[in-house]
């Protein structure tokens, strides 16, 4: 019965342990399905589960039936446009980081969003190049390619060798991509989507953080026009930073100041669109307009022959020929595939994430794979390089109206135009200039160096992830500084599991409430009951140290007051068997004049006896071990007669665990101490039963379903009625208890009525 009063409640039921609930309130029975039964309802077949089928895999077909021309067409273009303009100068920027011609981040830039539109969930995000996929990409091909360099033929001529190392780059960036797709579009019809769920936020801030200083280092070879070797190997990021100061004085005076002045002013616009993006009713293109000015200015004033700087070179129109991977490679590249699969996969899903909040519609992660699989396999076959979604242009598509991937298409169609018409208008812009756009949209990601000090405040676990996964990204590199990231990250949740919070409960306000008796001032704990909470799963790692936390709680160690106590057994029975002990109601009295018995030899002869339960049915009275014995025999004396094992936060026991929980049980429950355990759910108890672990020890009946529901049992079995407390039980009264202010039970009479209401 629950009894409201004013913004309290009285709740009157009885003392429930879980027997005794499981006696009156019986379960209903469930049918738990299958693996057959699961693969059966996998394999049926039926007209609605083929239509959703085909609809998940199309999800273009769900939506663009729907389609409101009138309301969102208009949207859509101006997005699409805006979206475009800035996807072919990232394209160009961001194919520098692949070391591949600029030609190819067009390509790159243009097939991804054309098989997206038809397969992809996500109304909001732009598919393409992402510098941080782009640096990973970068990072094979120097790798594959480092070593080919070093044995072409010196015959050749260096215009050759240059064709030929572009070819190879081509090669090895394309076939990553395809392999990296592959991956994707197997774990989607897999259906593993859940993989993502490794890389936390605060892994993925880190590791982009740390991939916009490798992507920042990167261009300051094409910033400063030098002549930087390939490195990929650990600690590649210095070799860099040494090669480019060791060169510092043949820096290309022309690109440096381009370059600066460049990101500065596209800085300063970035800052102003973030600032007034409410009130700009579209972001200025600062990117499109500083494009065409350095363009124009380089064509101009012929900066390629007079200051001697790079340019983009010649750009042809129209597609190239589908190239083939080349499967040789796939086995050298297995791993740094699967890592740009996931980042890629993870970056994705990630800001679609927060436009399907934002928007209120379901993105599916397992169709997201497909979909990036198929785009990424399509434009590595036509000589593109891996994609997956950059913040800022995604952010462009959103903020400009876009409401569908009607916009990413027509975005697609404006890299169309630039491929197969104009392209060519793009040979006289530097590299340098490229290499400023790209770094100008690493200003988000920079800015994430914040987050330490946020994480710190918030929780130092995840302040910890962040700094180890920067510094393997930025020491191991992007590939190998990722799997370290993701095992360090699992390290921290097993040390966090392994080594729990564990703390000893006492009551709060002389109420059914259980708090850590270290938080507050006004707690009771019952006289001789200890109340033990275990915040965490119990299992083969953590066993010892749950093991150690309790003992240290109850202050003794259960095994060695057994042995003691059976030691001293031993003793009382030989002055027993000798006539040397009589037994008066006050106390022992030993008639022996010096009664002698060797420690270690009761240590060392017998020692399993010691563990054994205490037996003393043969002595013709009864040991009050908290008593003083006769002559030298000592035994530590214990207050404690009940614990209590607060498990409803152990979500599971595994096996190894549950062998030494029994042990600890078992030891506590032959020096006299009742264990009971509080809160599980009845999986648990069924897991236990399965297992064999009650017996004529440790039984099933110490299980209660609260702490107050044990507690309430304890003072009611060890007769407190007679010292602490008193009342009249009356038989047509049913009875309820409350822990009264003077530490102990108080009786509260109630009468049920004949109706309530819950």
């Amino acid at each position: 019965m629950i009894e409201p009063i004013g913004n309290q409640y009285v709740v009157a039921r009885p003392v429930y342990s879980a027997n005794t609930f499981g006696e009156e309130h019986k379960k209903k029975h469930r049918h738990h399905k299958t693996f057959l039964d699961h693969l059966k309802l996998c394999c049926s077949c039926s007209t609605q589960k083929a239509k959703r089928i085909a609809l998940s895999f199309f999800p273009i077909a769900s939506w663009l039936p729907s389609y409101r021309i009138k309301e969102w067409l208009l949207s859509d273009i101006v997005s699409g446009i805006s979206t475009g303009l800035v996807a072919v100068l990232q394209g160009l920027a961001f194919a520098l980081l692949v070391n591949i011609p600029p030609r190819y981040g067009l390509y790159a830039a243009f097939f991804p969003v054309i098989v997206y539109f038809f397969l992809g969930t996500s109304k909001h995000i732009s598919v393409g190049p992402f510098p941080v996929l782009s640096m990973m990409v970068g990072a094979v091909v120097t790798n594959v390619v480092s070593d080919a360099s070093t044995t072409m033929e010196s015959s050749n001529s260096t215009e050759n060798n240059d064709l030929i190392l572009e070819q190879k780059k081509l090669v090895v960036a394309t076939t990553v991509t395809v392999l990296s797709g592959i991956i994707q579009l197997i774990l989607g019809v897999l259906r593993i989507g859940f993989v993502v769920i490794y890389l936390s936020e605060s892994l993925i801030s880190a590791f982009t953080t740390a991939a916009a200083v490798h992507v920042l280092v990167s261009q300051l070879k094409f910033m400063l026009q030098l002549s930087v070797p390939a490195h990929t190997d650990p600690f590649s990021l210095f070799k860099v930073l040494e090669s480019v100061f060791t060169q510092i004085e043949k820096t290309n005076i022309a690109d440096l100041v381009t370059s600066l002045i460049i990101l500065f002013i596209v800085f300063v616009f970035k800052e102003i669109n973030q600032r007034y993006k409410s009130k700009l009713p579209v972001p200025i293109p600062i990117e499109l307009i500083m494009t065409v000015i350095a363009t124009g200015v380089s064509y101009g004033f012929d900066f390629e022959h007079r200051f001697n700087v790079s340019v983009v070179g010649q750009m042809d129109t129209g597609f190239e020929p589908p190239i083939t991977p080349d499967v040789q490679i796939f086995q050298n590249t297995i791993g740094d595939s699967f890592g740009i699969a996931i980042v890629g996969f993870a970056v994705a899903f990630s800001v679609a994430s927060v436009y399907s909040l934002k928007y209120d519609y379901p993105i599916d992660g397992n169709q997201e794979l497909i979909a990036l699989g198929l785009s990424n396999i399509f434009t590595g076959s036509f000589r593109g390089f891996a994609g997956s979604t950059a913040l800022s242009r995604s952010g462009v598509q959103e903020s400009t109206g876009g409401k569908t991937q009607v916009a990413g298409l027509l975005s697609a169609v404006i890299v169309l135009i630039v491929i197969v018409a104009i392209a060519f208008l793009l040979a006289p812009l530097q590299k340098s200039v490229l290499a400023a756009l790209a770094l100008g949209n690493l200003k988000g990601m920079l800015m994430q160096f914040a987050e330490i000090g946020r994480l710190w405040r918030k929780d130092k676990y995840d302040c910890l992830i962040w700094i180890m996964t920067f510094i393997f990204a930025i020491v191991l590199g992007l590939g190998l500084g990722l799997a370290a990231s993701v095992a360090f990250q699992l390290l921290t949740i097993v040390f966090r599991t392994q080594f729990p919070k564990c703390s000893t409960l006492a009551n709060i306000g002389r109420s059914n409430i259980y708090k850590d008796k270290k938080d507050y001032s006004d707690m009771y704990e019952p006289e001789g009951v200890k109340i033990f909470r275990c915040p965490s799963p119990i299992y083969f790692a953590n066993i010892g140290f749950f093991k150690q936390k309790l003992i240290d709680a109850v202050g003794f160690t259960p095994l060695r007051i057994l042995r003691k106590r059976n030691k001293a057994l031993k003793k009382i029975r030989k002055l027993q068997k000798r006539g040397l002990l009589q037994v008066t109601p006050k106390g022992f009295i030993c008639t022996a004049d010096g009664f002698k018995d060797s420690d270690e030899e009761l240590d060392n002869n017998q020692m399993e006896e010691l563990d054994q339960p205490i037996n003393t049915t043969d002595l013709p009275f009864q040991i009050d071990w908290n008593a003083d014995l006769p002559l030298n025999i000592m035994v530590p004396k214990i207050s404690l007669h009940s614990l209590i094992l607060d498990f409803s936060a152990v979500s599971f026991l595994d096996v190894s665990s549950m062998r030494g929980l029994k042990t600890i049980l078992q030891d506590f429950i032959r020096i006299n101490v009742d264990v009971y355990i509080v809160g599980t759910d009845d999986d648990f108890i069924e897991k236990l039963a399965r297992c064999e672990f009650f017996d004529d020890e440790v039984k099933d009946s110490i299980f209660f379903l609260t702490i107050h529901d044990a507690v309430l049992h304890i003072l009611m079995k060890k007769d407190y009625s007679n010292s602490k407390f008193n009342f009249n039980q009356k038989k047509e009264m049913k009875s309820d208890f409350t822990i009264n202010t003077n530490g102990g039970l108080r009786y509260r009479e109630y009468q049920v009525p004949l109706e309530t209401k819950f």
